[in-house]
């Protein structure tokens, strides 16, 4: 990787220079708003959906898994893609996608055709989330650090706002959020058409089996259960916790409002200061064991309404830390490619994501309210044991992204772009310009 690194200079990967960024990577990080708002979107609404489209809670809980599994099944294939179509047109079709099955979502009259139709909306989202990261850490300044920040700072506001929108327009009808996602994101596909640039097609092809492949690296299959597990007590709390708290559709939006903004205030500024402080691994730790306390306060007192919307709001902390801190992880000790490993990485926590609610709904049924959150605390506990056995490579990335030299996280990503030569292309090119040299020197000796 020599060659690679002598031509991409350090660029120190300040949170703060995150936000001075080019049109095309606003244009992106606003359609990333907006496609993650579709995650806390129906939380407000869920009990209302439950009543007025007469299901259980886990057949509501549905709309997560259709979602969230589809979405990480798509992961698998959106770098085949993006390789062959580009980068913005893969943007286009997912956002295309959204519109199309947000808007039929809000039309539907029965639980079964919103819950396959979100499936067609997670199959937009994994084109249009997986693709969004690559460009983003290829166009934006500050080095790929910042451009983490700036997608984790959109995933934040976007599962902020989300619930709050899910809120304010479930409040008329149950309806009105899936028709006001698709309104928003229309704006969004005109600004990604008419703000960012077309990228060449990439000269290599990938394959479909790489993102599978890839789990043969211990340390990204290893960060990547990581995430299934946080994830799973994640959307537990997401998923189910609405049916605990017994509110109207916009005071629950108002909860997960302040929930989120949790989210974006320590994914963005908390999760580098810490890191900074602490270290990776450490920072995690105890942010595995607070959430897990948070899901077991929240498991051993189902029925008292006032510790369930303090613990879910105070969720937001640790999840936005975790949510940076992990992605960060995966993108700097992935020995492949960053669009690859992030379709791993993708693929993997949304199984987690999209199984937990549904789990949760049916452990309710079964046995009752406090099963599934003493489960979803076993599970971020598990994944602070998970996470130890690769201490030592996450120490080591901390310490090499620490001092100043070369950064070839922004190189993978171009490349995968086809926007800058590929290692292999570099070396031919290297060996071209030896050719040239020994040429000149042949014909004028020194």
């Amino acid at each position: 990787m020599a060659s690679t690194r002598a031509h991409h200079p350090h660029v120190p990967e300040a949170a703060g220079g995150a936000f001075h960024q080019p049109k095309a990577v606003w244009a992106v990080a606003f359609a990333c708003v907006i496609s993650f708002m579709g995650i806390g979107l129906v939380d407000p609404i869920l009990p209302s959906l439950a009543s007025s489209l007469q299901a259980s809670p886990s057949q509501v809980e549905l709309l997560f898994t259709s979602y969230l599994v589809v979405t990480a099944v798509a992961m698998l294939v959106t770098g085949w893609v993006s390789s062959r179509i580009g980068a913005k047109r893969t943007l286009i079709t997912g956002l295309v996608l959204i519109v199309v099955f947000s808007a039929i979502s809000g039309a539907s009259g029965s639980i079964g055709q919103i819950v396959g139709f979100r499936a067609g909306w997670g199959l937009g989202n994994a084109l249009f989330i997986a693709t969004s990261l690559a460009v983003i850490v290829s166009s934006a300044s500050g080095g790929f650090a910042g451009a983490i920040v700036l997608y984790e700072a959109a995933l934040g506001v976007g599962i902020a706002c989300g619930p709050l929108l899910g809120g304010l327009l479930g409040n008329v009808s149950w309806r009105g959020p899936f028709f006001g996602v698709a309104v928003l994101m229309s704006i969004a596909l005109v600004a990604t058409i008419v703000l960012v640039p077309t990228s060449p097609i990439p000269k290599e092809k990938s394959s479909i089996r790489e993102p599978l492949a890839a789990l043969k690296h211990r340390s990204l299959a290893t960060t990547s259960v990581t995430g299934l597990l946080y994830n799973w007590a994640f959307f537990t709390i997401l998923g189910y916790a609405p049916f605990l708290m017994e509110l109207t559709p916009i005071k629950l939006g108002v909860v997960f409002f302040g929930w989120g903004i949790f989210v974006a205030v320590f994914a963005v500024f908390g999760a580098p200061m810490l890191k900074a402080a602490f270290g990776t691994p450490r920072t995690l730790y105890v942010s595995f064991a607070l959430m897990a306390v948070i899901s077991l306060v929240i498991g051993i007192f189902p029925d008292h309404r006032a510790v369930v919307i303090v613990a879910v709001i105070l969720s937001g902390i640790f999840i936005g830390l975790n949510n940076t801190l992990v992605t960060t992880a995966v993108m700097s000790i992935a020995p492949v490619p960053r669009p690859v490993a992030s379709a791993t990485y993708g693929f993997v926590r949304f199984i987690g994501g999209g199984l937990a609610p549904f789990a949760a709904g049916k452990l309710v049924e079964h046995y009752n309210p406090h099963v599934p959150f003493i489960l979803g605390a076993g599970a971020v506990a598990l994944a602070a044991l998970v996470l130890s056995t690769v201490h030592g490579v996450l120490e080591a990335a901390d310490a090499e992204e620490g001092h100043a030299g070369p950064s070839e996280q922004r190189h993978d990503a171009e490349a995968a772009l086809g926007q800058v030569p590929t290692v292999k292309e570099e070396a031919i090119l290297a060996e071209e310009a030896l050719e040239e040299d020994r040429v000149l020197n042949q014909r004028h000796p020194s």
